[in-house]
């Protein structure tokens, strides 16, 4: 952090002299500021990066200080102090516009720690204009959109097989993109003039799916008053996408397989087989291999289905696709509901990196479009995230200063697990790097990644 500038605005001397005397080794320029309105005069006068700020101050609460510090430097990263910490006090700091909140007495290696990500986190901000006008290049596969390197995987394997007509299948949690990889796989094969139809197996009574897949003769089954085309039929020269094919039966996976063996299927009801040219692209959040294991799915449909596999990763193991994603479901919503907005404010885009997405993109992009439609003005902010994003951002980093259900220890383990992670992440892995970073040994190091259960290799890139 050498050569950053930071303003420590708080009224009690021996606070600022502390923190000064702490920060000033790290090759921090210091400034300093008894009142609110001294504070702001500093603001209009020089730049800064940081700005310590007291919650309560002699002219102003600190809460309400935080938009006017973030309207003369947008860029400013705030870090809000107080002696009186609640879960809803850092909420609401959070939601005005601050990067984080710490409770007095401050853990000086704790506030570097979040004052070193900060940093990386603007980075990223500054990133994401340019990454604007490289979103073309970026989204390589139709609606696919992603710069880390996990999703270049994702986009190398598809590059390779698209052309191959065969079969795919897809894994990776709900919500992670799993139908845009099978529309990719469909748009840019040679089958992208052909019919591309999806069902999703789990949404139909199994009694029905049958019908549904494959079609029935008039009379088949009461109600069957003519004859019906499947989706098989449908979907002749083109894709079927088989969307949580997990879920089947072991009696309708029997059928799919002889599907992909032969080519060929019978309607229900009917005797004359049906034949069909269909690519067919599979996708689960099932672990199948497990489940071949447990017998809830057949080992020669999975052996048929796993020719090319496709592993989504979920988005909290992708924080710096955030930014990218994020701004591109921004100009979507903002253009569909007319709003002129221009950018997403640098505390929105940190607590929607810190935040872990359950839910992954399409839980992102559910929280986007209500934000758009809360926002006010050119700039989509924090204030307009919903709540559970601006709480779930600083529970992993601010849990011990906040207070939860948890023993101390078991909170200060998941917090030092939780800012290993994020340090190695930013470090591509490299062991060396998090460990001089984080100002220990690389021995002591090791022997947290290996306490802690931590696979480095995931972290790597």
């Amino acid at each position: 952090m050498k050569g950053r500038r930071l303003l420590i605005i708080d009224d009690d001397p021996e606070v600022r002299y502390t923190l000064r005397a702490a920060l000033a080794r790290d090759g921090l320029q210091i400034d300093e500021a008894e009142t609110g309105a001294a504070g702001l005069e500093r603001l209009d006068g020089e730049s800064y990066d940081f700005v310590l700020l007291d919650h309560r101050l002699p002219d102003i609460e600190g809460l309400d200080l935080v938009p006017d510090i973030r309207r003369r430097q947008p860029n400013v990263l705030v870090v809000m102090m107080t002696a009186y910490g609640t879960r809803k006090t850092a909420v609401e700091a959070i939601r005005r516009g601050a990067y984080d909140f710490f409770t007095k007495p401050i853990k000086l290696d704790e506030l570097r720690v979040v004052m070193a990500r900060a940093l990386e986190r603007r980075q990223l901000v500054r990133e994401s204009g340019k990454l604007r006008t490289r979103r073309a290049s970026e989204a390589a596969f139709g609606g696919l959109i992603g710069k880390s390197a996990a999703m270049h995987g994702v986009f190398d394997t598809l590059t390779k097989v698209v052309e191959a007509d065969t079969t795919v299948l897809i894994l990776g949690e709900s919500g992670t993109g799993k139908e845009l990889v099978a529309e990719a796989v469909h748009s840019k094969s040679r089958r992208r003039d052909g019919p591309f139809v999806k069902l999703n197996c789990v949404a139909i009574p199994e009694t029905l799916l049958e019908s549904e897949l494959f079609g029935h003769e008039k009379g088949a089954f009461t109600g069957a008053h003519d004859r019906k085309v499947g989706k098989f039929e449908l979907a002749n020269g083109g894709t079927i996408l088989l969307d949580e094919i997990g879920d089947m039966s072991l009696d309708t996976q029997a059928k799919i397989l002889r599907v992909l063996q032969e080519r060929e299927f019978e309607r229900v009801g009917g005797t004359a087989p049906v034949n069909v040219d269909v690519r067919i692209v599979a996708a689960t959040n099932r672990d199948l291999v497990q489940d071949v294991r447990e017998g809830r799915f057949r080992e020669d449909l999975y052996f048929r289905l796993n020719v090319v596999t496709v592993r989504l990763p979920p988005l909290r193991e992708r924080p710096v696709d955030i930014p990218l994603l994020a701004e591109h479901f921004m100009q979507e919503f903002a253009e569909h509901q007319g709003k002129s907005l221009e950018r997403i404010s640098p505390g929105a885009l940190d607590a929607m990196c810190e935040f872990q997405w359950p839910g992954n993109v399409r839980q992102l992009r559910h929280a986007i479009e209500r934000a758009v439609i809360w926002s006010e003005g050119d700039e989509l902010g924090a204030d307009d995230l919903p709540t559970e994003v601006l709480s779930g951002s600083i529970v992993a980093a601010s849990a011990l200063r906040t207070g939860t259900d948890d023993s101390l220890p078991d909170t200060m383990e998941r917090i030092e697990r939780r800012i290993l992670i994020d340090t190695l992440r930013g470090a591509g892995g490299v062991q060396a790097t998090a460990a001089r970073r984080l100002g220990i040994s690389e021995r002591s190091m090791w022997h947290k990644v290996k306490k802690h259960g931590i696979d480095i290799d995931r972290l790597k890139g």
